[in-house]
């Protein structure tokens, strides 16, 4: 859970370097806004207005915004804030409304009157909805003295939807304006602000409507009743001189496969806020560490500002040979190497003073993709090619930024060795793409789907604007960041040709270096051709074998999938799943309520999704043929972990095993905006369950793996290094444990490479339920592999030609009802927990003295015995197997801040262990 030392020795010396750059250079330091500060205060030249908010209805609020933004306004009975919030979320927040996320509290809010499971976007909301008025958010300020005579300017990241801004007195912004949840918005209010006095903000905000360019959560999760209205992202203002910088970015171009030289783009924004011309300088210099070496290439250019004028200044590698590196040291995914950092630092100069200046990080890299020989686009970083397997990504229900829990989650992406993120229109924070450049995650980013986005004949001139203006915003703010993989023009569905041209203009304007994909799905369209993707699902349950059953060839019987056939393993997959995913029994408790909790009713149902997916029935009817029927959540919870488990590993190998016909899969989805029963790899509450453990299985950096298509035995490489002298045993147990086949290969694995090793014979004698164990080896002995299955005699059979855009029926269910013929085991279990630096790692030695299996095993830490549990915590491994005679020992990490003044105790459970 920290970062390695390589990179915290790098920071160290990083930071003596740049107290000397200081002296010489003398950059402005760069302005994190990691951990958000108590009070505004006025932080390298960033003053955060995060505290002393106030919120309130206009429908309580007589008086007009030049009266409420004046220190003389009373805001009496006005509900105390922070920003950034939603309306709803800031009433959450101070208990004037319940938890929204528990049970079925969400439908007792006001305004929530929207068809259970209905996409509320594309919904009017009701004239007696509290939230069809606007609201209005205050706040009061001091600026520093250092603002004095300066250029001050006052940035809104995030306004959902439209507003009116009033500072002083006077209003600086209208609706007409400020409008689009996806826009960001900077104002020179130097006429405006006072410096040695109070300042006031009003912010009168409007919901969106129907017919907005807002947010949706399509059939994710219910939507609060004020459409997340509300000052949503950051607030701040910051000062420069008459010119500010703004956007430094590098675009970088490799000479792959040898990579020994890159030319360098650099592009900023200045912004002159005087109204007459001005002529400065704008100074650039790149610096790297190369083995506690300092690099350094500095460059400049002239510059004329015509009066208030905005201009992109480009140094192009043709003009500047500073700019042309040689032997680079390159930024790549964490699976393929070091996401290597280099910084830049600009300053424009101006009658001899420093207007303004920046200091950003960058990657020397290149993304590049084409379309394979059956039209699946392959992504290619660095001249090397790629598989992409992520998750797609949600932000919380109500918008709230936790930087803490956002670290969290990125720990569990690298855990499970995931290398992209999908933003399916939720455009995360500066903090999120930072965390995903410092530690080498790929983000698919686009816009979404299912609401207004997509509505393009309802569109009026104005949202064509917003529409432009919006993307220009967003690439403006991305196209700097090396961890950007792709940009989506559409979802679901690709643009009409009039506006998928107009966002090519925008991305050939501000340099976007990665490619361009029309939409998510396999649509082709008159301007850009062939996408290269299919979004063809499954989003419901379907068959461990469906994904190398599925294949382009058989496409002919499945005419009801989407274009790009079914989901099969082949392609580039942009969203599906294997269904539902039912956490572990401590989140269905605290998500549902112990009233509810068994049998399943309509509260579980309200934590499934919307559309097609309102209840879990079609998981539910699997696992109960398949497992048996469940008498208890507890055994209904435990069985589904088997499921999700068996279900997520399955998808995740058969495009690993299939690359490069495959060539990309995103498991929809990675995680939920609330509690839910359906589509994350872990659970609101951060609760790894079977499908965690699944993903991060299959994608083990040498993986043995099963084909349920053929009986073919695999093994897989994820890494870019050859392996050499490796050997695979592979055996088969009936349920008793008798062994019914064993054999054994000695191999190599090529970097990056899959092989088939050979394929299982018929083996005569098996138990209904039988188990296949594969261990792969070094030359030592050392494990570097493994995959344990539990299979059945009786054949599971996929009805393709019922197949929907979300599910393909089984006709015929594997039978695992023996399962609870086995015998129950007592596992021999030890730990003991060392610290590690601001972690805690525990250590826990399982071992099996019995003749049985245990099967299925789940290790858990509390706070003390049978206290509250451990999260986040990132095992090493978990739901695991063992065999008679078996001993494994078994890591966890976790912050030691978790645990308070308790001692970590380890709970032990699983489906024979006594």
């Amino acid at each position: 859970m920290q970062p390695s030392r390589s990179r915290i020795a790098r920071r160290v010396f990083g930071a003596a370097i740049l107290l000397i750059l200081l002296v010489h250079f003398q950059p402005m330091p760069r302005a994190e806004d990691r951990d958000r500060p108590a009070a505004p205060k006025a932080a390298e030249g960033k003053l955060i207005l995060h505290d002393h908010w106030a919120l309130q209805s206009s429908s309580k609020v007589d008086a007009a915004g030049e009266v409420i933004s004046t220190p003389t306004f009373v805001a009496r009975g006005w509900h105390d804030a922070t920003v950034p919030t939603t309306v709803v979320a800031a009433l959450v927040n101070d208990k004037t409304l319940p938890d929204p996320f528990f049970a079925m509290n969400l439908r007792q809010f006001p305004g929530v009157t929207y068809p259970i499971g209905a996409n509320f976007s594309n919904i009017a909301m009701k004239a007696d909805s509290p939230y069809a008025v606007p609201w209005w958010y205050r706040t009061l300020f001091s600026l520093p003295a250092s603002y004095a005579g300066r250029t001050v300017w006052l940035n809104f990241k995030g306004v959902n939807y439209r507003a009116n801004i009033w500072l002083n007195g006077k209003q600086i912004a209208d609706s007409d304006h400020v409008a689009g949840a996806w826009r960001t918005y900077e104002f020179n209010v130097t006429d405006a602000v006072k410096v040695g006095t109070e300042n006031v903000l009003a912010v009168q905000v409007f919901a969106p409507t129907e017919n907005d360019l807002a947010i949706t959560f399509v059939d994710w999760n219910p939507a609060p009743p004020d459409k997340n209205m509300g000052l949503w992202r950051e607030v701040y203002l910051t000062t420069s001189g008459p010119v500010a910088l703004r956007y430094p970015t590098v675009v970088s171009k490799l000479n792959p496969p040898a990579n020994d030289s890159a030319q360098l783009t650099v592009t900023a924004l200045l912004k002159n806020a005087a109204d007459h011309p001005v002529k400065g300088k704008l100074k650039g210099r790149i610096t790297n560490i190369i083995q506690s070496k300092l690099e350094v290439r500095d460059f400049d250019q002239e510059v004329e500002l015509a009066a208030n004028e905005q201009k992109d200044v480009v140094f192009a590698p043709e003009q500047f040979e500073q700019l042309v590196v040689s032997h680079p040291q390159l930024w790549w995914p964490a699976q393929m190497g070091e996401p290597h950092l280099y910084w830049l630092d600009l300053e424009f100069e101006l009658d001899g003073a420093v207007s303004d200046q920046s200091h950003t990080e960058f990657g020397i890299r290149e993304i590049t993709s084409d379309l394979n020989s059956i039209g699946g686009r392959l992504f290619h970083v660095n001249g090397k090619n790629i598989l992409i397997r992520g998750g797609g990504w949600t932000p919380d229900m109500l918008l709230r930024e936790e930087p803490q829990r956002l670290r969290d989650e990125f720990r569990y992406v690298r855990d499970m060795g995931l290398n992209t993120i999908r933003l399916e229109g939720k455009l995360e924070t500066e903090d999120f793409f930072n965390l995903a450049d410092e530690q080498g995650i790929l983000v698919m980013a686009g816009w979404c789907c299912c609401d207004f986005w997509e509505r393009w004949p309802r569109w009026k001139p104005q949202d064509y604007d917003i529409a432009k203006e919006s993307l220009r915003d967003q690439i403006y703010r991305l196209h700097s960041h090396p961890s950007l993989l792709v940009w989506l023009n559409g979802s679901d569905n690709p643009p009409p040709p009039d506006v998928e041209q107009m966002y090519l203009d925008v991305e050939k304007q501000l340099l976007w270096p990665n490619p361009v994909v029309s939409s998510a799905t396999g649509k082709a369209t008159t301007v850009t051709g062939a996408s290269g993707v299919k979004m063809t699902g499954p989003y419901e349950y379907v068959a461990p074998k469906y994904w190398e059953e599925d294949t382009p060839q058989g496409e002919s019987d499945r005419k009801q999938c989407n274009p790009g056939g079914c989901g099969g393993a082949y392609g580039f997959n942009t969203e599906t799943s294997m269904g539902p995913a039912v956490p572990p029994i401590e989140s269905i408790r605290a998500m549902v309520g112990n009233k509810h909790l068994w049998p399943i009713d309509d509260v579980w149902n309200f934590h499934a999704g919307g559309g097609e997916f309102k209840n879990i029935h079609v998981f539910s009817e699997a696992l109960e043929k398949r497992y048996g029927k469940s008498d208890s959540a507890e055994d209904f919870a435990a069985k589904s972990q088997l499921q999700t488990y068996e279900g997520v590993r399955a998808m995740y190998e058969a495009y690993s095993r299939n690359k490069y016909a495959a060539t990309g899969v995103i498991q929809w989805m990675l995680n939920n905006a609330w509690p839910s029963m359906i589509w994350h790899l872990y659970d609101y509450y951060l609760r790894p369950g079977g499908g965690y453990f699944g993903a991060k299985l299959a994608m083990e950096p040498l993986h043995p793996l099963y084909g349920y298509d053929d009986n073919s035995i695999w093994v897989v490489s994820s890494q870019y290094k050859d392996a050499k002298g490796l050997k695979l045993s592979t055996k088969i147990f009936n349920l008793d444990m008798t062994e019914k086949f064993s054999h054994e290969d000695s191999l190599d694995a090529p970097a990056d490479g899959t092989a088939k090793i050979f394929t299982l014979p018929d083996v005569q004698g098996l138990s209904p339920v039988y188990f296949l164990v594969l261990h792969l080896t070094d030359s030592t002995g050392k494990q570097l592999g493994s995959n344990f299955y539990w299979l059945s005699t009786s054949a599971e059979r996929l009805n393709w030609k019922k197949s929907t855009w979300w599910t393909t029926p089984t006709a015929s269910f594997a039978d695992y009802t023996a399962l609870p013929q086995l015998p129950k085991v007592k596992l021999h279990i030890r730990s003991y927990t060392e610290k590690r630096g601001p972690d805690s790692v525990t250590r826990v030695t399982l071992e099996n003295p019995g003749r049985s299996l245990a099967f299925f095993v789940r290790l858990k830490l509390t706070k003390s015995q049978n206290g509250e549990e451990i999260l986040p915590v990132v095992w090493e491994d978990n739901y695991i197997s063992l065999l008679p005679g078996e001993k494994r020992e078994v890591t966890a990490m976790y912050r030691t801040s978790e645990l308070g003044t308790k001692k970590p105790e380890v709970e032990v459970s699983g489906w024979n262990v006594e």
